[in-house]
């Protein structure tokens, strides 16, 4: 157990260390819901731009961690051979694995300590928030993303990861209900929107927090399909070196 709080704390480190990661995941889902909450550009279909945006800007902030950051940290260590070397001292790697996912939990709850307040700050009014679902939904979001981070970071050089990594987050935004609704989608393009695990833990969230999901059933499956399949997926073709 100490050797997993001793490499929790070197994740905890080396994320603060990253100025453009935690641009990442903490300061650009901040600033998306202060703009787009002040200037009312989306077409959100609703009163206040607020209500719609919290629970997609939890959502991308889900995905910026556990997909992008993970993703990108990890496949510089592999590409150093890190992951080589930590893999074969006493640490191991299963409790490499539980300190990167502690490291994500981590930076998880301070993005919500912090995106919480200031949707509320900005006028959010969910009324009776039902928080224990929805820590159940972000926890198995975190996990389908995690996994399909992890797929990409252990079969991509680097730099090309990297690339990869930012340029899926920026996909999965656009089309996964974060800031653009379903509705106003086109039809094959919605379609796929409501496949995406993006699309998925938004709507799931946007039911849990404010009665507005547009199909929680469907959802939750989708979510939990993503879940199961990304980590068996970044099981089976992640390289350590």
């Amino acid at each position: 157990m100490r050797l997993t709080f001793v490499q929790l704390r070197a994740e905890l480190r080396r994320v603060a260390g990253n100025g453009e990661q935690l641009l990442l995941t903490l300061g650009i889902p901040v600033l998306l819901l202060v703009f787009f909450s002040l200037v009312d550009v989306l077409p959100t279909g609703t009163k206040d731009p607020i209500d719609f945006l919290a629970p997609g800007i939890l959502a991308l902030a889900t995905m910026s961690t556990a997909m992008v950051s993970l993703g990108i940290g990890t496949g510089f260590e592999r590409s150093y051979h890190v992951l080589k070397r930590l893999g074969t001292t006493p640490l191991g790697r299963p409790r490499l694995i539980a300190a990167k996912i502690g490291a994500v939990i981590a930076v998880e709850v301070v993005q919500f300590a912090v995106l919480i307040p200031v949707a509320y700050l900005l006028g959010w009014s969910p009324g009776s928030p039902n928080w224990l679902l929805a820590v159940v939904g972000v926890v198995i979001g975190t996990v389908a993303f995690a996994g399909l981070g992890l797929t990409i970071a252990g079969r991509l050089p680097g730099e090309i990861n990297l690339a990869v990594q930012n340029g899926l987050y920026l996909v999965l935004l656009l089309l996964g209900g974060m800031v653009i609704p379903f509705a106003k989608l086109p039809g094959v393009t919605r379609a796929v929107a409501h496949a995406l695990p993006s699309g998925a833990l938004a709507d799931v969230l946007r039911d849990t927090l404010s009665n507005a999901g547009t199909q929680p059933g469907r959802s939750w499956i989708v979510l939990g399909a993503w879940a199961v399949a990304t980590p068996v997926l970044a099981s089976r073709l992640f390289r350590w070196d």
